[in-house]
């Protein structure tokens, strides 16, 4: 696993813009640069990360391992009713389980991992509900392999997995008609629902896009878009764990449509599946200590330096480092009501990083963090994304690899 330099293309931008990747220049805030700077703010390619083709086959069988490890924890959940640490609520976990028992299709997920190329890969988190990142993951990482490495090969079959199950889903469903809904207001989720769209058109399907703010009910119950259309099925870039607490909810219990994903992502789209997973599998090669208590890392069996994660952040947001009694870290955010759990901190891949004149600021490091992506029930592809900080954020940097 080697981070190296590469030329980049000097048309890169207009290429990313023809595949539909328009957020490839935006800044921390979400405001797209690419008017006003030539440097890179989210998608790179003056650096590339290489891999071995073992060390390829090492992550998709962790991936695989993983994922089997997820669902049979949901499978065992549902089956003991053992739901209360989640802390979801009565009217999520009712959700859950029901969608759990009834079979409800997923479509697609993202596993987060450490790994610096040696020894076994570790699960950081697990992106079960709305992981993001799919274009450059799917489309624009391979675009680039394609141009400046075709000699060697990409651990990236997303698209045409992501294709083949959603007409499978589609199928079995039966359903002609997908629409996909996010908050329009956010650059990169409407990016990621353009693209899903268009699978969903290889796929076969018709398809909408609908922002969220948008779906309105029908006298009957059902759910409808802004044309009083009803929903066959729906796509959600929409965290659960929000949706439920909307006012449409009280109608989820009737589930008059197909939901991707599943309502039974709220059992595994939350943190506390870390502590879960470890009481199940302490020692495991692929997971880190994990509990929902500080104590084993400060006086117990597990000492030593660790994170303190809430239940349901994302992109990085009020996660704290712990070291020798001391917070040495700490993030923003408007999470952590909902509780915490706590995570031995891992050792991930850190490269120097000198001055570099294609992207904005100096860089005195970098740390790197694997994405690993599951369609279905299969591991098909990777991504990495790097941060000058050891907790990824949304500020990360979306950087391409290959192996040979």
């Amino acid at each position: 696993m080697q981070r190296l330099p590469q030329t980049p293309r000097p048309d890169w931008r207009r290429r990313l813009d023809d595949q539909g990747f328009h957020f490839h220049s935006i800044d921390a805030e979400g405001v797209d640069r690419s008017a006003s700077t030539s440097k890179f703010l989210y998608w790179r390619e003056d650096v590339a990360y290489r891999f071995t083709e073992a060390q390829v086959e090492t992550l998709y069988a962790a991936t695989q391992e993983l994922h089997g490890m997820a669902m049979d924890l949901a499978a065992d959940l549902v089956r003991s009713g053992d739901l209360a640490r989640l802390q979801l609520g009565d009217a999520a976990a009712t959700l859950a389980v029901a969608s759990w028992q009834a079979g409800d299709p997923h479509w697609y997920g993202r596993f987060d991992l450490s790994w610096t190329g040696e020894g076994p890969p570790k699960l950081l988190e697990y992106n079960a509900d709305t992981p993001t990142s799919i274009i450059e993951s799917a489309v624009a990482q391979w675009h680039w392999k394609q141009d400046v490495q075709p000699q060697a090969d990409q651990f990236n079959s997303v698209h045409e997995a992501l294709v083949e199950r959603l007409r499978l889903i589609a199928g079995q469903r039966g359903f002609e008609r997908l629409h996909l809904t996010g908050l329009f207001d956010v650059q990169e989720d409407v990016g990621n629902l353009e693209y899903l769209l268009d699978v969903a058109l290889q796929a076969g399907l018709e398809g909408q896009l609908l922002d969220m703010g948008d779906i309105g009910v029908l006298p009957d119950g059902r759910y409808a878009d802004a044309q009083d259309q009803p929903l066959q099925a729906c796509f959600k870039l929409y965290p659960w764990e929000w949706l439920v607490h909307e006012p449409l909810a009280e109608h989820l219990a009737a589930r008059r449509h197909t939901w991707l994903e599943p309502a039974w992502k709220l059992l595994l789209s939350t943190k506390a599946i870390l502590p879960l997973l470890w009481e199940r599998h302490r020692g495991h090669p692929q997971l880190l200590p994990a509990h929902f208590s500080a104590s084993p890392f400060e006086s117990g069996p597990d000492a030593g330096p660790y994170l303190q994660k809430p239940l349901l952040s994302r992109e990085g947001a009020n996660i704290s480092v712990h070291q020798q009694g001391q917070r040495t870290l700490q993030t923003p955010g408007p999470y952590g009501a909902e509780g915490f759990v706590y995570q031995a901190l891992a050792p991930v891949a850190r490269y120097a990083a000198p001055e570099n004149t294609s992207i904005d600021g100096p860089l005195p490091a970098i740390h790197a963090v694997l994405g690993s992506w599951v369609v279905g029930d299969e591991a098909v592809g990777l991504c990495v994304r790097e941060d000058p900080s050891p907790i990824t954020k949304n500020t990360a940097y979306f950087v391409p690899h290959y192996f040979e």
